[in-house]
């Protein structure tokens, strides 16, 4: 299905998102009791920290995240590679909460930004015919991260401190990123793309949209609504775990036990999304992604029980699979591949200040008495509007033609 330098394009994508796992949060939030702890913070506090970090990593993607456009892939992924590795290092020092705020800055601009966006866009721009199964093979790789790092972290959290996991996790990226980035795409530029056969050379009689002219498109605003859904909602859920386990009474092994479930059926979406992509396209897949994401939150609404919580987590993963695939292919798809780096730099930071917005939301809401059952009926509350603003349009998402 695939030539050798394809393969090595899915594997590097493959390794570039799981090693974006550590900015992630998912994993950063494995870490929420213990910096409380050492800081003395509630969680509003940390919650505040954690979405201002987040907020100007997003600002800062917009113009770095271009870059990937105008230099040679390798040397961009190198660069990354060694911010992501000083980051790990820094968060080990933390002992303030300025130093939190900067350790988090880091992690969230090199880690889930600028990680994520060097493994989508390489692909993304890579693949044509093959983008949906290419992307989700990617996004295995983060599937493969939130699958075994959780339950890791919480064993490794009982015999060693903290400070000590992260940074083994920043000499391991410092060793092993350089060496596969070499191997795997050190002849890569920005022209390589898949071979194509001559009855689909189509897509190149796309209309190339700049990202000002994307700006002004009404199209791109009622996707992003529908898109940016999964990470402020699934990061609130993932940063404050240790809140809903409490809430619930779930036990302290339960989140990261279900986060199993989450990475399993994460996975098997993303196996199933790709062909659907590469047979239906993304813009008719779009209108489904978030239904599964609405019956979770109506899961934390209603139900208490310990199973709940891999059902409730189960589901999020199923729309995660949908939300990380289209995330990447919906943009090609309307808008081209000709300026995708800056597109994505565009969308990937938006991403990036959802994930803020939901970090916020979440611990205002908290710090103000909300229950957890109430926060899930205003994240609901907000996927119903969104959807339905799609549904009104989704007949209008064609790619303009040549």
């Amino acid at each position: 299905m695939f030539n050798s330098l394809s393969l090595k394009v899915i594997i590097f994508g493959f390794i570039f998102t799981f090693f974006s796992s550590f900015g992630q949060s998912f994993f950063l939030g494995l870490f929420n009791s213990s910096i409380r702890e050492t800081l003395s913070i509630t969680h509003g506090q940390f919650g505040s920290i954690y979405a201002s970090a987040t907020l100007l990593s997003s600002f800062l993607l917009i113009w770095v995240g271009k870059k990937i456009d105008d230099i040679n892939i390798f040397k961009f992924a190198f660069y990354v590679t060694l911010l992501l590795s000083f980051s790990c290092f820094f968060f080990s020092k933390i002992s303030s909460v300025a130093f939190l705020f900067i350790a988090v800055f880091l992690m969230r601009f090199s880690g889930q930004g600028l990680m994520s966006h060097t493994a989508t866009t390489t692909i993304a721009r890579y693949f044509t015919i093959s983008r949906g199964k290419a992307l989700s093979t990617c996004w295995f790789g983060l599937s493969t991260a939130e699958f075994i790092l959780p339950v890791l972290i919480v064993y490794l959290l009982t015999i060693t401190t903290w400070q000590n996991i992260w940074i083994s996790i920043s000499l391991l990226v410092l060793i092993f990123l350089p060496i596969t980035s070499f191997v795997l795409i050190k002849r890569l530029n920005f022209d390589s793309r898949e071979e194509l056969k001559n009855k689909e050379l189509k897509e190149k009689n796309i209309k190339q949209w700049k990202r000002i002219e994307v700006l002004k498109d009404y199209r791109f605003y009622i996707i992003c609504l529908n898109m940016l859904a999964m990470p402020w909602i699934a990061t609130g859920v993932f940063v404050y775990q240790s809140f809903i386990t409490v809430s619930k009474d779930w036990g302290t092994f339960v989140i990261a036990q279900s986060f199993m479930v989450y990475s399993v059926l994460s996975v098997a979406t993303l196996l199933i999304s790709g062909f659907l992509i590469d047979k239906f396209t993304s813009r008719r897949l779009l209108i489904f992604m978030n239904i599964p994401l609405m019956f979770s939150v109506m899961v934390l609404f209603f139900f208490n029980n310990t199973y709940s919580a891999f059902i409730f987590l189960g589901l999020i993963g199923i729309s995660n699979g949908f939300a990380n695939v289209l995330g990447s292919s919906t943009w090609a798809e309307i808008y081209g591949v000709k300026y995708i780096g800056s597109i994505k730099a565009l969308t990937t930071a938006l991403m990036v200040f959802s994930t803020a917005f939901g970090t916020a939301l979440f611990g205002l809401l908290i710090d103000k008495g909300f229950s957890i059952e109430d926060i899930a009926l205003v994240s609901l509350i907000y996927m119903s509007i969104s959807l339905i603003l799609l549904f009104l349009v989704k007949n209008k998402l064609n790619p303009q033609y040549i």
